[in-house]
Protein backbone atom coordinates (compact mmCIF):
# COMPACT_ATOMS: atom_id res chain seq x y z
CA UNK A 1 0.00 0.00 0.00
CA UNK A 2 2.92 2.31 -0.62
CA UNK A 3 4.58 3.69 -3.74
CA UNK A 4 7.80 1.95 -2.69
CA UNK A 5 6.07 -1.45 -2.64
CA UNK A 6 4.68 -0.84 -6.12
CA UNK A 7 8.10 0.26 -7.36
CA UNK A 8 9.51 -3.06 -6.15
CA UNK A 9 6.75 -4.94 -7.98
CA UNK A 10 7.28 -2.79 -11.08
CA UNK A 11 10.91 -4.02 -11.30
CA UNK A 12 9.67 -7.64 -11.23
CA UNK A 13 7.16 -7.55 -14.09
CA UNK A 14 6.20 -5.72 -17.22
CA UNK A 15 2.48 -6.41 -16.71
CA UNK A 16 0.50 -3.13 -16.65
CA UNK A 17 -0.62 -1.98 -13.21
CA UNK A 18 -4.11 -0.60 -12.57
CA UNK A 19 -4.32 0.85 -9.06
CA UNK A 20 -6.21 3.29 -6.88
CA UNK A 21 -9.78 2.06 -6.47
CA UNK A 22 -9.49 2.51 -2.70
CA UNK A 23 -7.87 5.97 -2.84
CA UNK A 24 -9.93 8.65 -1.10
CA UNK A 25 -8.24 11.76 -2.48
CA UNK A 26 -6.26 13.07 -5.42
CA UNK A 27 -3.21 13.25 -3.17
CA UNK A 28 -3.07 9.48 -2.82
CA UNK A 29 -2.73 9.18 -6.61
CA UNK A 30 0.01 11.79 -6.96
CA UNK A 31 3.14 9.80 -6.00
CA UNK A 32 2.16 6.90 -8.26
CA UNK A 33 1.57 9.27 -11.17
CA UNK A 34 4.73 11.32 -10.63
CA UNK A 35 6.95 8.26 -10.16
CA UNK A 36 5.66 6.46 -13.28
CA UNK A 37 4.73 3.34 -11.34
CA UNK A 38 1.54 2.33 -13.12
CA UNK A 39 -0.37 2.51 -16.39
CA UNK A 40 -4.00 2.89 -15.26
CA UNK A 41 -5.70 4.88 -12.51
CA UNK A 42 -8.62 2.91 -11.07
CA UNK A 43 -10.21 5.97 -9.55
CA UNK A 44 -13.67 5.71 -8.07
CA UNK A 45 -15.54 9.00 -8.59
CA UNK A 46 -17.51 8.49 -5.37
CA UNK A 47 -14.47 7.62 -3.24
CA UNK A 48 -12.02 10.20 -4.61
CA UNK A 49 -14.22 13.21 -3.82
CA UNK A 50 -16.57 13.62 -6.77
CA UNK A 51 -16.20 14.89 -10.30
CA UNK A 52 -14.01 17.87 -9.43
CA UNK A 53 -11.36 15.73 -7.73
CA UNK A 54 -11.66 13.03 -10.41
CA UNK A 55 -11.01 15.64 -13.11
CA UNK A 56 -7.84 16.74 -11.30
CA UNK A 57 -6.59 13.14 -11.19
CA UNK A 58 -7.50 12.78 -14.88
CA UNK A 59 -5.49 15.90 -15.77
CA UNK A 60 -2.42 14.83 -13.83
CA UNK A 61 -2.75 11.37 -15.38
CA UNK A 62 -2.98 12.73 -18.92
CA UNK A 63 0.18 14.78 -18.41
CA UNK A 64 2.02 11.56 -17.45
CA UNK A 65 0.45 9.26 -20.08
CA UNK A 66 -1.57 7.32 -17.51
CA UNK A 67 -5.05 6.26 -18.63
CA UNK A 68 -8.18 6.04 -16.50
CA UNK A 69 -9.87 2.71 -15.86
CA UNK A 70 -12.43 3.74 -13.24
CA UNK A 71 -13.70 1.43 -10.56
CA UNK A 72 -17.48 1.39 -10.29
CA UNK A 73 -18.83 -0.38 -7.19
CA UNK A 74 -21.51 2.01 -6.00
CA UNK A 75 -24.43 1.66 -8.39
CA UNK A 76 -26.30 3.89 -10.87
CA UNK A 77 -25.28 7.29 -9.50
CA UNK A 78 -21.58 6.36 -9.58
CA UNK A 79 -22.04 4.81 -13.03
CA UNK A 80 -23.68 7.97 -14.39
CA UNK A 81 -21.02 10.25 -12.87
CA UNK A 82 -18.26 8.06 -14.30
CA UNK A 83 -19.87 8.05 -17.75
CA UNK A 84 -19.84 11.87 -17.67
CA UNK A 85 -16.19 11.83 -16.54
CA UNK A 86 -15.32 9.49 -19.40
CA UNK A 87 -17.02 11.77 -21.92
CA UNK A 88 -15.02 14.76 -20.65
CA UNK A 89 -11.45 13.43 -20.66
CA UNK A 90 -9.15 12.21 -23.46
CA UNK A 91 -7.42 9.49 -21.42
CA UNK A 92 -10.43 7.33 -20.55
CA UNK A 93 -9.77 3.64 -21.25
CA UNK A 94 -12.47 1.38 -19.79
CA UNK A 95 -15.22 1.46 -17.16
CA UNK A 96 -15.69 -1.45 -14.83
CA UNK A 97 -19.37 -2.27 -14.45
CA UNK A 98 -21.64 -4.89 -12.95
CA UNK A 99 -23.10 -7.54 -15.21
CA UNK A 100 -26.90 -7.05 -14.95
CA UNK A 101 -27.54 -10.80 -15.19
CA UNK A 102 -25.79 -11.36 -11.85
CA UNK A 103 -28.70 -9.67 -9.99
CA UNK A 104 -26.62 -8.25 -7.14
CA UNK A 105 -29.04 -5.35 -6.64
CA UNK A 106 -26.68 -2.55 -7.63
CA UNK A 107 -28.94 -1.50 -10.51
CA UNK A 108 -32.32 -2.04 -8.79
CA UNK A 109 -34.93 -0.67 -11.22
CA UNK A 110 -37.49 -0.15 -8.45
CA UNK A 111 -35.15 2.24 -6.63
CA UNK A 112 -33.61 3.75 -9.79
CA UNK A 113 -36.29 3.72 -12.52
CA UNK A 114 -34.11 5.90 -14.77
CA UNK A 115 -30.43 5.00 -14.84
CA UNK A 116 -27.62 4.29 -17.31
CA UNK A 117 -28.08 1.03 -19.18
CA UNK A 118 -25.52 -0.85 -21.20
CA UNK A 119 -26.05 -0.78 -24.95
CA UNK A 120 -24.02 -3.82 -25.92
CA UNK A 121 -20.66 -3.02 -24.39
CA UNK A 122 -21.18 0.76 -24.22
CA UNK A 123 -22.95 3.19 -21.96
CA UNK A 124 -24.48 5.93 -24.10
CA UNK A 125 -24.08 9.46 -22.70
CA UNK A 126 -27.65 10.50 -21.90
CA UNK A 127 -29.32 13.81 -22.61
CA UNK A 128 -31.41 14.02 -19.42
CA UNK A 129 -30.78 16.84 -16.91
CA UNK A 130 -28.06 16.32 -14.31
CA UNK A 131 -26.56 12.86 -14.26
CA UNK A 132 -29.67 11.31 -15.78
CA UNK A 133 -30.61 9.19 -12.77
CA UNK A 134 -33.99 9.23 -11.05
CA UNK A 135 -34.40 7.91 -7.52
CA UNK A 136 -37.70 6.49 -6.26
CA UNK A 137 -37.44 7.82 -2.70
CA UNK A 138 -40.81 6.33 -1.67
CA UNK A 139 -39.64 2.82 -2.61
CA UNK A 140 -36.42 3.30 -0.64
CA UNK A 141 -38.26 4.64 2.43
CA UNK A 142 -40.62 1.64 2.34
CA UNK A 143 -37.65 -0.66 2.95
CA UNK A 144 -36.43 -1.56 6.42
CA UNK A 145 -32.83 -2.17 7.40
CA UNK A 146 -31.63 -5.73 6.92
CA UNK A 147 -28.23 -7.16 7.66
CA UNK A 148 -26.65 -8.51 4.49
CA UNK A 149 -23.71 -10.78 3.97
CA UNK A 150 -21.83 -10.27 0.73
CA UNK A 151 -21.28 -13.43 -1.30
CA UNK A 152 -18.09 -15.23 -0.41
CA UNK A 153 -16.34 -15.78 -3.70
CA UNK A 154 -14.42 -19.05 -3.61
CA UNK A 155 -11.78 -20.30 -5.98
CA UNK A 156 -11.57 -23.90 -7.19
CA UNK A 157 -8.94 -24.63 -4.54
CA UNK A 158 -11.36 -23.51 -1.78
CA UNK A 159 -9.62 -20.22 -0.96
CA UNK A 160 -11.79 -17.16 -0.42
CA UNK A 161 -11.42 -14.06 -2.59
CA UNK A 162 -11.80 -10.72 -0.80
CA UNK A 163 -14.70 -8.64 -2.14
Amino acid sequence: ETPEAYESLRRMTDIPFAIGEEFASKWQFLPYIERDIHQFNRLDVCNVGGLTEAMKVAGWSEAHYVDLMPHNPLGPVCTAATIHLGAAVPNFAWLETRVPERKLGFDNSEFFPVQPRLDGTDYPVGDLPGLGVEVNEAAIQAQSFRFWEAPHLKRRDGSVTNW
